[in-house]
């Protein structure tokens, strides 16, 4: 029995002399130097050598930053400065477009509105004149009718599989509204992606107007203000 147990105490000795062992490996690593960034102490941290030769040191350096900005860009091109309706002829609708084309590198896209400056298509002689639905007392000729709208090309310059665009909403011209005021921002195309400028396009603003037999004579205008909104 006693030899029996004199063997199981060398074993233990044993085994706490190999624990010993690895555990002395370990505490004789040595720091021989220091990762740093100069003028940031925060970032230091110790090089440690396994005390070995052949040996290895190593140590790191943790959390250094790379950075880089994108410009924000966004371009509108308009067609042209004028769209002429002609010589209206009473109860003949007229019509006009110019197309409007985007460039934009805006992560959520774009909308473009567009206002009436004077609410209507007006007398150049007499701002009380108007081509439009309202009947004032000054101007009580009914059915006339000036309209706005907007068709979307059906071809997208934007490389965004999930890229949309539409000129829907209380004020959306997917349907032609009358023009009777000047503070309305009517949606005339509203994307959620950016997209390249590649000469398509992308989007038809379309102008409609319609005289009457009685349609005071004279020269009509109304000025259009865009407005195109990047969402970067």
């Amino acid at each position: 029995m006693m030899q029996t147990k004199t063997k199981k105490v060398f074993a233990v000795m044993a085994l706490l002399a190999i624990a010993f062992t690895n555990l002395s490996g370990v505490a004789s690593a040595s720091q021989i130097g220091t990762g740093s960034v100069v003028g940031d102490a925060g970032f230091d941290a110790a090089i440690n050598w396994d005390d070995s030769f052949p040996g290895t040191a190593s140590g790191q350096v943790t959390d250094i930053l790379i950075k880089a900005r994108v410009n924000p860009t966004l371009d509108m091109s308009i067609s042209t400065g004028t769209i002429d309706l002609g010589i209206l002829a009473p109860t003949v609708a007229s019509n006009g477009s110019l197309f409007l084309e985007i460039g934009t590198n805006a992560v959520s896209g774009v909308s473009i509105t567009a206002r009436s400056q004077s609410g209507g298509l007006t007398n150049t002689s007499d701002s009380n004149i108007q081509i439009n639905t309202l009947t004032p007392a000054a101007d009580p000729v009914a059915s006339e009718s000036y309209t706005w709208a907007s068709t979307i090309n059906g071809t997208d310059d934007s490389s965004f599989g999930t890229y949309t665009a539409v000129n829907t909403g209380a004020n959306g011209l997917d349907a032609a509204k009358e023009i009777t005021e000047n503070a309305t921002e009517y949606n005339v195309y509203t994307t959620d992606k950016p997209e390249a400028t590649s000469g398509v396009d992308d989007v038809e603003f379309v102008v409609s107007a319609t005289s009457q037999a009685e349609t005071p004579a004279g020269d009509y205008e109304d000025y259009v203000t865009f407005t195109v909104t990047g969402n970067f």
